[in-house]
């Protein structure tokens, strides 16, 4: 497998549905608008297998000092290879020079954004309003 990284934030509809579905989020059943969302992102970095759209993180930021990691997602048949980490280490090195960067990890990748030497915030608690578009 030959994965190559692209700073890009314009995709095909379905390349979005078919990654976003993959991993069961349920934003995957609304492709036009995650093609649109995407090129409102400050920055997203995606991973591609030829023509295969395998995984891709999204960042929004400020511009100086805090920028918020949104989506990251890896197809189940490219997890544990690698990618998710160097998403995640593109943005990083994007971001260095900033105060901050947050994001919220459920449960189950806890342990993958440790890894990424994000630090849990005993402080905060995570809040959403969910749309009842889902």
């Amino acid at each position: 497998m030959t994965i190559t990284y692209k700073d890009t934030k314009i995709f095909q509809p379905k390349d979005l549905q078919e990654l976003f579905l993959s991993v069961r989020w349920s934003s995957g059943h609304h492709p036009e608008k995650l093609a649109a969302a995407m090129q409102n992102y400050s920055t997203v970095f995606s991973a591609w297998d030829g023509e295969k759209l395998a995984g891709l993180v999204s960042v929004m930021d400020d511009g100086v000092m805090t920028a918020y990691v949104h989506y990251l997602l890896v197809a189940p048949d490219y997890q544990y290879h690698g990618i998710g980490r160097e998403l995640m280490t593109r943005v990083r090195k994007k971001y260095r020079s900033y105060l901050r960067i947050s994001l919220i990890a459920d449960g189950n990748n806890v342990g993958f954004y440790e890894n990424c030497e994000f630090k849990i915030d005993k402080k905060g608690i995570p809040m959403h309003i969910t749309s009842l578009l889902e």
